[in-house]
């Protein structure tokens, strides 16, 4: 029996079901690009942002993270405080929270369809089996047990049941993915909030540096 005939003989919910396979598909690719993106040289950007902090080159730092800031969402969290011209302590926390949740928003793109289709693909499943056994069933007489009436009856509930197994094998590997992609975003929050605390104790240090030096010289200015 090839795909085409299990395709038919699973019924009209088949159709749903071929939707959102294709769905989940797409889906799960495209979140799949995006991760291939984000997680290349994510840790090498961090370093070199962090490096340039420590050495209060934060030009340079800011000038890092805004040529990553197109591609990866580390640059565009990194870069959100950078870009101010000399923010205080906490408008630069301000900056790096507002970044992370607008990031984190975007990481988590396609878990909404992919939770709709692990619980409603099992669902269509089930209901096409239940229509496949009330087709089977609706014709058949006590008397017709042991015949070829009967044998036709068994046959009718296994094609019914390929329904149930479509719908549990789409909902199956879109959980799969899903779980992955869950723990993904888990690495970014803990890479957010490690690079995020680093970045922003530099900068206090740098602030504070610069507001002694302020106290000497009350000619001097607030420069990075």
């Amino acid at each position: 029996m090839d795909a085409r005939e299990l395709f038919e003989k699973g019924g009209p919910v088949m159709w749903p079901l071929f939707g959102l396979s294709i769905l989940s598909l797409a889906t799960i690719l495209e979140r799949l690009w995006f991760w291939f993106k984000t997680t290349r040289r994510e840790e090498e950007l961090v370093e070199r942002v962090l490096e340039a902090g420590s050495n209060d080159e934060w030009d340079i730092a800011a000038q890092i993270a805004k040529q990553e800031r197109n591609l990866k969402p580390i640059g565009r969290f990194l870069y959100a405080p950078l870009k101010r011209t000399n923010p205080d302590p906490e408008t630069f926390k301000l900056a790096l929270e507002a970044s992370a949740e607008d990031e984190i928003a975007t990481m988590r793109k396609g878990d909404k369809t992919l939770e709709s289709i692990i619980a409603i693909a099992p669902l269509l499943g089930l209901l096409g089996t239940v229509l496949g056994l009330i087709r089977a069933l609706s014709g058949i007489k006590l008397g017709d047990l042991g015949t070829a009436a009967g044998s036709n009856l068994v046959l009718g509930i296994s094609e019914s049941l390929i329904a149930t197994a479509t719908g549990m094998l789409v909902a199956i590997v879109s959980l799969s993915f899903y779980r992955l992609f869950q723990g993904l975003i888990f690495n970014q929050i803990k890479l957010f909030r490690g690079a995020g605390n680093q970045l922003e104790l530099l900068y206090r240090e740098h602030w504070l540096k610069l507001q002694r030096q302020a106290n000497e010289d009350p000619e001097t200015e607030f420069i990075r």
